[in-house]
């Protein structure tokens, strides 16, 4: 079994995000906080979230949204039934037929997350999917601290050096 929490980054290259999402969940019991963790490989998140409760000492609770769902708000409160977990990780925004539809009316009540939820909110999300909700929930995707990245290894990692040479 890889350590995802080990000190040497080379052995395990997602170590350091593990990490901040550990930290955000954390930090964050006890009230709403949206995090967004984005991963465009659905087999590497299946990875990742396999040794996540192994190394999280939270109660987190998953919903994997099914394709026809429409409101992601209702659809939360409807799996809780006013149950509280440590937290909650959304998981099949990919697969969402009516995407648009539920972004918009996620934004519509974003506030009502706040008021309702009192545990932290990781949304998994790849980049198709973050486009769309800067462009449909920006409003909502405001409350997100910056975006946790997993990307894959022969993804590009943007750094701010590579930035830099590229203007």
């Amino acid at each position: 079994m890889i350590d995802l929490y080990s000190s040497d980054e080379t052995a395990h290259p997602h170590s350091l995000s593990l990490k901040r999402l550990d930290r955000s969940i954390s930090m964050s019991q006890g009230q709403f906080c949206l995090i967004l963790a984005c991963c465009n490989s659905v087999s590497l998140r299946s990875q990742l979230l396999k040794q996540l409760p192994i190394n999280l000492s939270a109660d987190i609770h998953q919903i994997s949204l099914h394709p026809s769902v429409k409101t992601l708000y209702t659809t939360i409160q409807q799996t809780l039934q006013n149950k509280n977990p440590n937290a909650l990780m959304i998981l099949g925004l990919e697969s969402v037929i009516s995407i648009e539809q539920l972004l918009s009316a996620t934004n519509f009540v974003r506030d009502d997350f706040r008021k309702d939820f009192a545990f932290p909110v990781i949304l998994w999300v790849n980049d198709e999917i973050m486009q769309k909700l800067v462009r449909l929930a920006p409003d909502f995707k405001n409350w997100a601290a910056s975006t946790i990245r997993f990307p894959m290894m022969n993804e590009p990692v943007a750094t701010p050096d590579l930035a830099y040479q590229l203007i």
